[in-house]
């Protein structure tokens, strides 16, 4: 009995455990079931944000933590044929400002605008505008950047950025061009090239913490534009421009262009406009002063177009340079119009047509030859259609077609009226004189360079071959003739000292808006040559828009050549052909003395500020008091009492002398060929700037050798 009690109780307890356990188990399967519940709705949701909502998160965050800034890509530089830099970019501070981090952005504003100069109101829009990101002024000049770090304002930044900087100012401006904000090409050489000099674009990424601190998280993968190499030399770019401003200062002509090209390949060496302007303050300037006249200035030839009257003429053999004509006392009748001449010629030769620019002479030529034949020469020197000069904006001329010409256009056009011209079209069509009747491409760019690397010659860089447009003996009877417009008729003064020298000149009437017919005062006074005759190394085209006074092109534009050519000869080298005595000589100088040749100011290669130039008229240097000094075998003057030390020109070449000189602020003058032997006033004697120097070369280099090697012993 008592043992069944004891097993009753012992099945109760087991009975009882076995269910405490059972619940025991259900408990923990319930909790697993719950933990298993919320894994699978917390991995669940992790996945379903990393699969599906990724994307929209990480924008956000980077909303919150990052922005992405374009920085101006790092442009190529310019330079001129002999590396010389004339456009470069360099790297300044930029200031920008989180507005979530102003305590006080009013006070902010008025701080900033007070340090920059920039309106209050307008630093408070910006600062409005967004709380994470705005500009607050860029590419600051170190000065500001200086005074907006001063102020420590706690949520101003600054970003490193790229600035263009023209180190000459406004040399050769027309055809570097100029840049915007974003360093977007936006003329010249800028804007024809700007994809390849720009870059590819940059990407700052600025980043900040939890507690919204805000630091540079690095940059994208940065590649440098390519550099650009010009023909232009910029010695003979900056005596182009000063010359010009001189002949403006004393013509006060409104404007006025002078191109240098070499006419054996189309190089252009210098050209220079005015107005011009200074591309590091390009927005300052006036969009006249912006515009390269060069390329893109139509103005009727007047008399130089004779050139290609006389060059189809001779190329057709329908006439010969001393074949004779009536010019019947100036005047003569095509289809029932009356045309007049300058003066009332009689008897003339072609020869003396084209020297004494005869309109009556040139009419009848052309009447001979015919409207069609003319109008194909006129085409096939490239009048009417693009040259392709590798600058923007070329205007392709006015030539209408042959089916348009009214019965007097023949007259007209033998004349120079009824047609417009670029300056650029016109000095390439004499360069096809000069070199011996092949037209050649006009251009600026010599090659794109990425690295020491030399890229491809494509778009604006390929070579294009020159085209035959007249024979050459017919280049040959032209460059004869042009040679007396030169010695005996209307462009005397362009007579070179010591180079033979071709020309013609022009005096094309401008059109009169308020009548619509030709002005009898308002003139485009022109003058285009090449120099020397029998193996040309440089054509130059002057040209002048309504000088006042003498306004014809053998007064004012014929001169502008002759000290143009007188000094980029030497410069180059070039050998003189023309014998030079003394009594010319002193001629010569006498002429010099007498002109307003004076210097302009050189340039400052390192100020890069926008102040405005000063105008030609104070840009010209005054005449100091002069002493004579002996130097045989010629006297010259000597502007002594300056603070310029004559530097010893010994054993140099032309070209070196004239580098210097020009340097320094001097004027050379450059007599004989080979080494300089001989220098008035003597190394060492200080003068003023603007001096004339003297330089007499002759000694062959074997002869300079001996005496430098006598010296050392």
């Amino acid at each position: 009995m008592q043992q069944n009690r004891s097993h009753v109780a012992s099945s109760g307890r087991v009975a009882m455990g076995s269910k405490g356990d059972r619940l025991a188990v259900k408990h923990l399967l319930i909790v697993a079931a719950v933990a298993l519940l919320w894994m699978t709705a917390v991995f669940g949701r992790l996945a379903y944000l990393q699969l599906f909502r990724h994307s929209e998160y990480m924008a956000r965050a980077q909303r919150q933590q990052q922005r992405v800034i374009e920085i101006t890509p790092k442009r190529g530089s310019i330079f001129d044929r002999n590396m010389h830099p004339l456009a470069m970019s360099i790297p300044v501070d930029s200031a920008f400002a989180v507005p979530s981090e102003l305590a006080d952005e009013q006070l902010a504003a008025r701080l900033l605008s007070g340090v920059l100069g920039i309106p209050r109101d307008v630093l408070e829009t910006r600062l409005e505008s967004s709380r994470s990101f705005v500009w607050i002024s860029r590419k600051l000049p170190p000065d500001k950047a200086e005074a907006v770090a001063a102020l420590n304002l706690k949520g101003v930044y600054f970003q490193k950025e790229n600035q263009r900087i023209y180190p000459k100012r406004d040399l050769a401006s027309h055809v570097l061009g100029f840049v915007d904000v974003d360093e977007k090409g936006l003329g010249g050489i800028e804007h024809e090239l700007d994809s390849q000099i720009r870059g590819k674009s940059e990407k700052i990424i600025v980043m900040a913490d939890a507690r919204q601190r805000w630091f540079d998280g690095g940059a994208a993968q940065r590649e440098r534009g390519a550099n650009v190499i010009l023909t232009l030399d910029e010695k003979i770019q900056y005596i182009a421009e000063r010359e010009l401003a001189v002949a403006i200062a004393k013509t006060h002509a409104i404007a006025g262009t002078v191109i240098v090209m070499n006419p054996n390949s189309g190089e252009i060496l210098g050209l220079a406009n005015w107005p011009k302007f200074n591309p590091n303050a390009a927005n300052e300037a006036a969009a006249e002063s912006r515009m390269n006249r060069a390329v893109t200035a139509l103005y009727e030839p007047g008399s130089t177009f004779k050139l290609i009257t006389l060059a189809a003429a001779f190329d057709q053999g329908i006439t010969r340079p001393e074949e004779v004509f009536d010019c019947e006392n100036g005047a003569v009748y095509v289809a029932g119009h009356r045309i007049r001449d300058h003066k009332p010629f009689g008897l003339l030769s072609v020869s003396d047509i084209l020297a004494q620019s005869s309109d009556v002479g040139a009419i009848k030529i052309a009447l001979r030859l015919g409207a069609p034949k003319f109008y194909d020469y006129i085409r096939a020197f490239g009048f009417g259609q693009l040259t392709g000069v590798d600058l923007p904006g070329e205007s392709k001329g006015l030539v209408r077609r042959l089916e348009n010409w009214t019965p007097v256009s023949i007259g007209s056009i033998s004349m120079g009226q009824e047609v417009g011209v670029t300056p650029i079209q016109l000095v390439s069509a004499v360069s096809a004189i000069a070199n011996g009747g092949m037209l050649y491409k006009p251009h600026v760019i010599a090659e794109l360079r990425r690295g020491e690397q030399a890229l491809p010659a494509e778009g604006p860089l390929a070579p294009v071959e020159p085209r035959r447009v007249i024979r050459p003996e017919t280049a040959a009877t032209l460059r004869s003739l042009m040679e007396g417009v030169v010695l005996d008729g209307t462009g005397k003064l362009a007579h070179l000292d010591g180079w033979t020298a071709a020309g013609k000149t022009g005096s094309a009437q401008k059109i009169d808006p308020s009548t619509g017919r030709y002005s009898r005062t308002q003139l485009i006074a022109s003058f285009t040559g090449f120099a020397p005759i029998s193996n040309p190394a440089v054509t130059i085209l002057v040209s002048l828009d309504s000088p006042v006074g003498e306004h014809e092109g053998g007064q004012v534009a014929a001169p502008v050549f002759k000290r143009v050519a007188e000094q980029v000869l030497p410069y180059l080298d070039v050998p003189r052909d023309v014998p030079v005595g003394p009594r010319l000589m002193q001629a010569a100088y006498k002429n010099r003395e007498a002109s307003d040749s004076a210097a302009l100011e050189d340039f400052a290669p390192t100020d890069f500020s926008g102040q405005p130039d000063q105008p030609p008229a104070e840009a010209a240097a005054s005449k100091p008091n002069e002493s004579k000094s002996q130097a045989p075998p010629v006297t010259v003057a000597v502007e002594e009492g300056g603070d310029i030390q004559v530097p010893d020109f010994s054993g140099k070449t032309m070209r070196d002398a004239t580098e210097i000189c020009i340097r320094m602020g001097l004027d050379p003058v450059l007599i004989g060929s080979g080494l300089a032997t001989n220098q008035t006033p003597a190394a060492g004697v200080k003068v003023r700037r603007g001096a004339k120097i003297t330089v007499q070369f002759g000694a062959p280099a074997e002869k300079i050798a001996q005496t430098r090697q006598k010296a050392r012993h």
